[in-house]
Formats: structure tokens, C-alpha cells, sequence
């Protein structure tokens, strides 16, 4: 077979990967949002896709760290290795896309290049210890600082603004939370930027490896223009896609989120990702916004989390990077019995994408009907013209209120005369 032809197979697998990791992680950046009705869906998704293309170009600390750290310098690898891996990945993410289920795609991604390299060349093809610093440790502690950071941001935002809703009950007037909801807008957009100079930088990686391994870029090579603006343009396509089932989950599944909330928890992420895409660190965005969204939701006085659903969630955290890798190792096996292996591989990988989509065809969720299901969901918030029309509405009934007391004081005061 053609090397080059699986080179321009792999790259695109891997552009494949980048969008289902667009439409899959939307929700990290904009399921609060909606949920408390900052934004309407498309709109969202829209304000989502346009960052994460920008985010792209910001950075290339975690590229670096898939392209040279996860594989052992010394580790001969193929390029049917990585197809292998991409086609772990992609199934898991999709799969979990199916379910709800805010998964991680970016251990979706690792276990299923480490899950691959070890049928293909031994365990002594991972460095582990590259693994563990840079993904495992992190993925551990990053979403229960964000989650702390966003508890603490919410008792903050509650305390700050006590007395506006003390005002608010006396009078009816009183806005000190509903400026929670424009300031929403500003954090969705940082988790956004924040997650495409993350998340498109690992397929960067990707496809700067498997240029090395094809010996079309020498091993110290940075990533080239071409493949950061393909992976850019892969993510910003599939954010704007829309993950609405994910969305539905984060945005109302695990806690019912108000303003305040949503502008804690997206700021406690978007910050945490930054620092880590800083230091190298392949975060998963998707556990530190889950994270983040946990913590606002015990942050609020009366406010609960729905740990039955979190539960779940945190299942899925665990199981994605070895379901991914026993995948990845599968795909492998066939990669390499034989020239026509990975043709093999992309058929049945085709094929499974395909049923994945009819599947989600059945009881769809779409930016029409993705609040549909949310208790209150437009009383969650109130908008600027319905402040407006409701403090009109109390002054004009305060004014009847005042004239109708002067029209009895005066009918009183004939009477007694």
C-alpha cells in the first residue's frame, strides 16, 4: 500500500477526530450559558466555534507534549499505529455522545494512541512517566481545584449581592443578580478560547507525529502553519456543530445552575485551562468544566447537585482512557495483519460511525428543543427588556396604587363632612 496514501489517511482521521472533539466538547464552554438563558443556543455555539479557532493559534505547549512526550524516543512507531489509536478515540467519543455522557476526548485520544503503541511495539513504547505528569496527575486535580474555585466564587457572588435581593423582595425592583447574566457571556467566551488552545493543539500533535513517523518532518520539527489552521478550522467546524446532548447533561443534568453559578464555574475553568495549557499539561477540559459546574452547584445556598448523574459522569472519567486503549490495541492488531489491515480498520470504524449517527437520530437533541426539559428554564433569569417591563409595570402600579389611596382619603373625608 501507498505510504503516502495512509499518511493522508491518518491526517484525515485525525481532522476527523479534531471536529467530533469540537461538537463533543461545546458543552464545556457553553452549557451554562444556556442553560440559565445568557445565550441562545446558536448563538452560543457560534460565539464557541469563532474562539476555539482562535484559541488554536495561541499556543503549541500541549502539541509538543503529544507529538515528542508520550512516545519513547527510542520506540520505532508506524504510522497504522496512530490510525489505530485515532480509531479508539473516535469510537469511544461518539459513543459517549450518544449516552450524554461529558466524557473526556482527550483521554479518549491517549488511550487509544497508548492502547495502540502497546500491541504494536510493547509497553516499553510509552513513557509512562511522561503520561503520568503530564495527563493522569493533572486530570486528577485539576477539576476539584476548579470545582473549590468555583464553590468559593459562587459564595462569594451570593454574599456580594444579599442586599440587592433583600431590596428586590421589599420592593420588586432589584437587579444585583441579573447582572450575573451579561457577565456570562464574557467567561463562556474565556472556557471557549481557553479549550481551543487546549484541545486543537492535541490533534496538532497528532498530526505533527505521524509527518515524523512518515519522515515528511525531521524529530525536532514545531507543528506547521498548514496543520494548525486544518486543525483550527476541524474544531471550530465541529463546535459549531453543536453537542446539544452533552450540553442538556451539563447545563441542567448535573445542577440546576443560575446566573451566578454559571459565571463562577466558567471563569474557575476557563482560568484552570489556561494555567495547564501554560505548563503542557493535556487537560481534559471536559472533567474541569464538570468539575467547576459540581462545585457552583453545592456553592449556592439550597442548591443541589445531582449526584446520580455525577456519579455517572465520574464512571465515564475513569473508563474512558482504558476503553479507548483496548480499542486502539484492537484496531492495531488488524492494522497489522497485513497490508490491508487498516482498509479493514477504516470500513469497520466507518460503519459504526454511521450507526452512531442513525442511533442519535432517535429522540434527537437539537438547539430547538435542548431547554425543552429544563424545570423553570425561563425563570431561570431574567433579561434586560423583562427588568425593563417589570419595573415599569411596579412603578405604574405603584402610581395607581398612591391614586386610588388619595381618591379614598378624599371620598373618606366628604363623608364625614
Amino acid at each position: 500500500m501507498d505510504p503516502l496514501f495512509v499518511v493522508v489517511l491518518v491526517v484525515a482521521l485525525a481532522l476527523f477526530f479534531d471536529f467530533t472533539n469540537g461538537f463533543h466538547d461545546t458543552a464545556n464552554a457553553m452549557a451554562t450559558p444556556i442553560a440559565t438563558g445568557a445565550l441562545k443556543p446558536r448563538t452560543a455555539v457560534l460565539i464557541a466555534a469563532v474562539l476555539n479557532l482562535v484559541g488554536a493559534f495561541l499556543s503549541t505547549a500541549v502539541a509538543k507534549t503529544i507529538s515528542v512526550d508520550l512516545i519513547n524516543e527510542d520506540v520505532t512507531i508506524k504510522v497504522e499505529m496512530i490510525f489505530a489509536g485515532l480509531c479508539g478515540a473516535i469510537l469511544w467519543n461518539l459513543t459517549t455522545w450518544i449516552l450524554g455522557l461529558p466524557s473526556s476526548s482527550s483521554h479518549a485520544l491517549f488511550g487509544g494512541l497508548i492502547g495502540a503503541a502497546i500491541a504494536s511495539a510493547g509497553f516499553d513504547a510509552v513513557n509512562f512517566i511522561k503520561v503520568v505528569e503530564k495527563v493522569i496527575l493533572p486530570s486528577l486535580f485539576a477539576p476539584v481545584i476548579a470545582g473549590v474555585a468555583a464553590y468559593l466564587a459562587t459564595k462569594l457572588a451570593y454574599i456580594i449581592t444579599a442586599r440587592s435581593q433583600a431590596e428586590r423582595a421589599r420592593t420588586g425592583i432589584g437587579t444585583g443578580r441579573s447582572r450575573f447574566r451579561t457577565g456570562q457571556i464574557f467567561s463562556s467566551t474565556l472556557v471557549a478560547l481557553s479549550h481551543g488552545t487546549n484541545d486543537a493543539q492535541k490533534t496538532m500533535g497528532v498530526i505533527t507525529l505521524v509527518l515524523i513517523t512518515a519522515g515528511v518532518l525531521g524529530k525536532d520539527s514545531g507543528v506547521p502553519l498548514w496543520v494548525m489552521i486544518a486543525a483550527a478550522l476541524a474544531i471550530a467546524l465541529g463546535t459549531y456543530m453543536g453537542g446539544w446532548r452533552i450540553i442538556k447533561t451539563m447545563g441542567t443534568g448535573l445542577s440546576e445552575i443560575k446566573p451566578a453559578q454559571g459565571l463562577a464555574a466558567e471563569t474557575a475553568t476557563g482560568v484552570t485551562i489556561l494555567a495547564s495549557t501554560n505548563l503542557g499539561f493535556a487537560l481534559s477540559t471536559t472533567q474541569v468544566a464538570s468539575g467547576s459546574v459540581i462545585g457552583a452547584g453545592l456553592g449556592r445556598k439550597g442548591g443541589t447537585v445531582r449526584w446520580n448523574k455525577a456519579s455517572h459522569v465520574v464512571g465515564a472519567w475513569f473508563l474512558t482512557l482504558p476503553a479507548a486503549a483496548i480499542v486502539g490495541a484492537f484496531a492495531a492488531w488488524i492494522a497489522g495483519t497485513g497490508p490491508f489491515g487498516i482498509l479493514v480498520d477504516a470500513v469497520l470504524v466507518t460503519g459504526v460511525i454511521i450507526a452512531l449517527f442513525q442511533i442519535s437520530k432517535r429522540n434527537a437533541v437539537t438547539h430547538t428543543n435542548v431547554l425543552s426539559e429544563v424545570e423553570g428554564a425561563s425563570e431561570i433569569v431574567e433579561t434586560p427588556a423583562q427588568r425593563r417591563r417589570a419595573e415599569k409595570a411596579a412603578k405604574l402600579a405603584a402610581k395607581k396604587a398612591a391614586e386610588k389611596a388619595a381618591k379614598q382619603a378624599k371620598k373618606n373625608k366628604k363623608g364625614k363632612n
